[in-house]
């Protein structure tokens, strides 16, 4: 409560949405300047009251006291009528303007969890040597944060191509399911053509015009139905662009990386084709694919606001009960305290 009322007292942006309510402050002063309202006590002449206490044989007491106003309550009252009035023409906190991000595209991750993934040539961000895979996932895990106002999904893809999470913009749903993926979950092949298969149908159940695939892959299609060029042109009809990112090798080895067919699939989605050999051209990479495919913002600037009209509600409550404790005070001392003089 005190960082906000230190926030509101520095950043200099309190506005009242019902500023023409603030001349009912003003009341009080009116009501009393009025004459016919004001009260005035009337006394009674008895010219006839010593001849009664005579005949009665009776003291007379002084039984009237004239009450005294309090200052203080009368200072506490103010601050009552004040606060309600303040509260009633709503204050609020005023941020700076602040572009909405708006949400643009579904986003795709489509990454090859195959036996070839598990190859130990890579660094991760503490230098010390790891998979091709947990250095990967470092890495995207560090891309899927910064994507906001994209809805993005996940697509594993090993013999098999697995829906892991549907497009969400739950970006946190997303890094957390990439971070329990293991590499062979979806078999030790590498089929690529089916992993945009499947992309392809998962786009087209959204309306959401605007569609980015990222395939990652670090080796050659291997036991895929359809072809993978074939597979690109059909995203390309729904149009969808891809980004290919291969991370393995060309050199002669057991799995080797077919960039020809990575480039053909960017070719035909209008996409691009990017090679990463290590972790560091790797971040280079989504680095390039954040300029690509930049965050957008909605065409208004979005100014937050902060209701602030419960603090004078706050300060009304605490003004009330001080009056009625200083008159509940002031009225047992009365009581305690008072003696009737006699008139001797």
């Amino acid at each position: 409560m005190f960082s906000e009322l230190k926030e509101i007292w520095t950043s200099g942006h309190l506005e009242f949405e019902y500023p023409w309510m603030l001349w009912l402050i003003l009341a009080p002063i009116l009501i009393l300047a009025l004459k016919p309202l004001r009260y005035r006590a009337e006394s009674l002449f008895a010219p006839f009251f010593d001849e009664i206490i005579r005949l009665k044989q009776e003291k007379p007491t002084k039984g009237v006291q004239i009450a005294k106003r309090n200052p203080i309550a009368l200072v506490l009252l103010l601050l009552v009528w004040i606060s309600l009035v303040c509260a009633a023409a709503s204050p609020q906190l005023i941020g700076e303007p602040e572009k909405q991000i708006k949400t643009a595209r579904n986003f795709l991750i489509n990454v090859d969890i195959s036996l070839s993934m598990e190859t130990r040539d890579w660094v991760n961000q503490k230098g010390v040597k790891t998979t091709r895979w947990e250095a990967v996932k470092e890495v995207m895990a560090e891309f899927i944060s910064r994507r906001k106002g994209d809805r993005m999904g996940l697509i594993l893809f090993g013999s098999q191509a697995y829906l892991q999470t549907p497009f969400t913009d739950d970006l946190e749903v997303v890094e957390s399911l990439l971070k329990e993926s293991e590499v062979g979950m979806a078999g030790a092949k590498t089929a690529i053509g089916n992993s945009i298969g499947k992309a392809v149908e998962l786009f087209e159940q959204d309306s959401i015009q605007k569609k980015v695939m990222v395939l990652i892959t670090d080796g050659a299609d291997s036991g895929s139905e359809l072809k993978p060029i074939q597979a690109a042109r059909l995203a390309a009809a729904d149009s969808i662009v891809i980004y290919t990112i291969g991370i393995g090798t060309t050199e002669a080895q057991i799995y080797e990386l077919d960039e020809y067919t990575l480039t053909e699939i960017a070719k035909a989605t209008t996409g691009q084709y990017f090679k990463a050999s290590d972790r560091e051209r790797l971040e280079q990479v989504y680095d390039e694919l954040d300029q690509l495919e930049p965050i957008e913002y909605e065409n208004k600037d979005y100014i937050p606001k902060r209701l602030l009209f419960y603090y004078p509600l706050i300060v009304a409550f605490i003004a009330a009960l001080g009056y009625h404790l200083i008159m509940g005070i002031g009225y047992s001392f009365r009581l305690i305290f008072y003696k009737p003089k006699e008139y001797g």
